[in-house]
Order: structure tokens, then C-alpha cells, then sequence
């Protein structure tokens, strides 16, 4: 880029890619590209298909065929067992050295690997309640418990909330020591997600959870996205990890794994909650696909978080140049706590998903995924997740890239 292109916020249009010269081409011909891009009609299909071909992606992992990842989980095997190795028989074999290295990482005494952290976190819960003998969690309106699991807590566990604040943060302590009702656990999501991957200060961290304690109530950790939590504290995972009872992770956010979570925490604890495993149906026969693709993961990914980290915070900067002459866009948190953020911008999540994908077919970039509607009509929020392929661009090159994307909305938005 030339100096005054670096020094300026001023958006201009992206570089045209030979496969649409828009100079011959009709006023909707891109429109079409992007429809014929693939045989199905919806935007993730179309966008499956151009982000594969992108020559940068700069949100999440490029997409991958079956076929890829069949290749990539016989390479995970070859790189993690041996060539007699079988195939797990409920929960044997890779499985259980999987949740001994979990216990690891995490400095906990046990794990139980489940096919999904939303029945962990249920399970986590029910074995809590029963052992505190009461219903009651201190949770957040904002929590994953609330947001993505229907509520099963209280469906069919019977358990109920109390929430010390609504406001898009963990809650603090003295906010935990106001609650007027007693509770049994505190579970605190690191990051919370909804709010932003938004994270507290350390030391605010470490009050909570005492404050918790001094409740006579414990601490599970909903840690999803603990793995980059820690990243950002700087810390190993068994130091935050630490400051729970008990703790569930996922192996598919940031690892990129095929599938499955863990819960780790005492032997008392993990050994009721894989009797409730099996009653909710999570005593697979064969689970050796997500066990050995997990492990390859956590060998993989876990020293590349904090470069993650690292690269969240250059595509912040130049979204933040390249966004600036927009009324009422923002990054959230910024900067951001963790690889993964939220861009907010004003207008309709069809409209931003539209441009997204003419642009990529313009210019050959992949910026974004989904996109959701916000509390107020017209604006609308995606999340940026820094991950291998984001690791090749500069600040310069994501405000470049992304004013070309919003000359596209501006394009789209005129022509209603």
C-alpha cells in the first residue's frame, strides 16, 4: 500500500479478480457468480464453496471436503497411536488415555470424555446439585446454559438460577456476595461468550471464586474456549483451571478437533457423572474418530494459541482503520481478550452476508461467517475467530480488504 493509504481510513474498491471482469460484465453479474458458485441456493453452501477457492481467509479455518478430513483424521492417527492400536469398545483404549491427558493439562484427578459439552455441563450440574444438596446455580442470563442448551438444566434436571448481574460480564464478587438466596455452584463460562469472549482481570477472577467458596458453594468452570482463556492470562490451563471444582473444555472450538468435550475435576465427581453419561446416552460404542482427532489437536493447536492471541489483535487494528467512517460500527471487546471478537455493523445480517459473498468472488477474500441480528433493527453482529489462515495478513491488508467488502454493502444498500 502507498503511505497515504496506510495513514488514511478512506475505503476504496478492492482489486477486481480476472474471473469477474466487471468492466463487461452486467449490473447483476456477480450476483450471479455467487448463485452459481454452487448447486444449492443458501449462503453457507455458496459461501463453502468461494471460501474454499479464497486466496486468504481471515475469520476461522478454511473449509475442508469429507474427504480432506478423512485424510486429516488418518494422519492424526498415524501421529498419535500406533499401527496395532484398536478401535476404542466404550470408552477403552484412546478414549481413556485421551481423559488421563486431559486430567493432566488440567491438574484435576479425573476426566470423562462426553460426545458434547452440553450434556457434560448438564451431568456437571445434576452431580453438583446432588452432592450440595440444593437446586440453586449462580450463573449469568448470557451463560451457554441459558443461550445454546435450551435450558436442560432446568428441563430435566429440575435445577434453578439466580443471576448476580445481567450485565455482558462475569459477575463480580462483591456483586456474587449481594446474591440474597443461597446456591450450590457458581458457574462462571471463561470467556463469556455472548458478551464478547469478554474476560475478567485476574485478580478479579481469583475474588470471585473465593467469594464463591467463602458461600460454602463450588465452582465449575463452563471452559469451552478455557484453552485460550489461559492464553490470555498468560497462565497453563491447570492454573485457571485450578480455580475451579470441576471444569468442562471443549476439543472442536479452538482446537479444530472433529468433535466431543471433557469434564475433569474430582474422582468422586467424575466417577458419579459417567453413571449419568451413559443415562444420557453418551456411553458411545465407538468414539475413537473425535478422541484421536482431540489429541492430535491439543498437540497441535495449544502452543499456537497465544500467536492467535497475538493476530487477533493486528485484525482488530485494521478493522477498526478500515470501519472508522462508519456511523455506529465498533469492535467488541477492543481489544479483543481472546483470538475470537464481535464487529458490529449497521445493517441487516442478509444484506452483510450478500456483500461478503460478492466480495470474495470479487476479490479472492474470505473476511467473514454468519451474520446475526443485534438488539437494534439494522445492526448486526459476526465473530472474528484468528485462527492458521488469519496468520497471513497484516493490519494493512484487513483494512484494505475490508473497505472493499463495505463498498460492496454501500453497492447492495443503494440498490435496496
Amino acid at each position: 500500500m502507498t503511505a497515504e493509504s496506510k495513514a488514511s481510513p478512506q475505503r476504496k474498491a478492492s482489486p477486481q479478480r480476472t474471473a469477474v471482469p466487471e468492466s463487461n460484465a452486467a449490473p447483476d453479474s456477480t450476483a450471479s457468480l455467487v448463485r452459481d458458485a454452487s448447486p444449492y441456493a443458501g449462503p453457507d453452501d455458496r459461501r463453502f464453496t468461494l471460501w474454499r477457492a479464497a486466496d486468504r481467509i481471515l475469520s476461522g479455518p478454511r473449509p475442508v471436503t469429507l474427504h480432506e478430513r478423512l485424510a486429516e483424521l488418518g494422519a492424526d492417527a498415524r501421529a498419535c497411536v500406533g499401527p496395532a492400536e484398536r478401535p476404542d469398545f466404550y470408552g477403552d483404549g484412546v478414549v481413556a488415555d485421551l481423559e488421563q491427558q486431559v486430567a493432566e493439562l488440567l491438574g484435576k484427578p479425573a476426566a470423562a470424555f462426553f460426545p458434547t459439552g452440553t450434556m457434560a455441563q448438564q451431568v456437571a450440574l445434576r452431580c453438583w446439585a446432588r452432592q450440595c444438596g440444593t437446586s440453586v446455580v449462580a450463573s449469568h442470563p448470557l451463560a451457554h446454559i441459558e443461550t445454546h442448551e435450551r435450558r436442560a438444566y432446568r428441563r430435566l434436571t429440575g435445577l434453578d438460577t439466580v443471576f448476580p448481574t445481567t450485565a455482558p460480564r462475569l459477575p463480580t464478587a462483591a456483586e456474587l456476595r449481594a446474591v440474597d438466596e443461597p446456591y450450590g455452584v457458581l458457574l462462571a463460562e471463561l470467556p463469556l461468550r455472548a458478551a464478547g469472549f469478554v474476560l475478567p482481570d485476574w485478580a478479579e477472577l481469583v475474588e470471585l471464586t473465593a467469594a464463591a467458596r467463602a458461600a460454602d458453594a463450588v465452582v465449575h468452570l463452563d471452559g469451552a474456549r478455557l484453552w485460550e482463556a489461559a492464553a490470555h492470562y498468560g497462565r497453563p490451563p491447570h492454573q485457571l483451571a485450578d480455580l475451579g471444582d470441576s471444569v468442562y473444555v471443549s476439543f472442536y472450538k479452538a482446537l479444530g478437533g472433529i468433535s466431543g468435550a471433557a469434564l475433569a475435576g474430582p474422582a468422586e465427581l467424575i466417577a458419579e457423572a459417567r453413571v449419568w453419561r451413559h443415562r444420557y446416552g453418551g456411553q458411545l460404542y465407538q468414539q475413537w474418530p473425535a478422541a484421536l482427532s482431540a489429541r492430535a489437536a491439543l498437540g497441535r493447536e495449544l502452543p499456537r494459541l497465544p500467536g492467535y492471541l497475538a493476530q487477533a489483535g493486528v485484525l482488530a487494528d485494521g478493522l477498526r482503520r478500515a470501519i472508522r467512517p462508519v456511523p455506529g460500527a465498533r469492535i467488541h471487546p477492543d481489544p479483543p481478550h481472546t483470538h475470537q471478537f464481535q464487529l458490529w455493523l449497521p445493517h441487516p445480517p442478509e444484506l452483510l452476508t450478500e456483500a461478503g459473498l460478492r466480495h470474495c468472488a470479487r476479490s479472492g477474500d474470505g473476511l467473514f461467517g454468519s451474520w446475526w441480528a443485534g438488539p437494534l433493527p439494522g445492526l448486526s453482529m459476526t465473530e472474528l475467530t484468528a485462527l492458521t489462515p488469519a496468520l497471513a495478513w497484516t493490519a494493512d491488508q484487513v483494512a484494505e480488504s475490508v473497505a472493499g467488502f463495505l463498498d460492496e454493502v454501500d453497492r447492495l444498500a443503494a440498490a435496496g
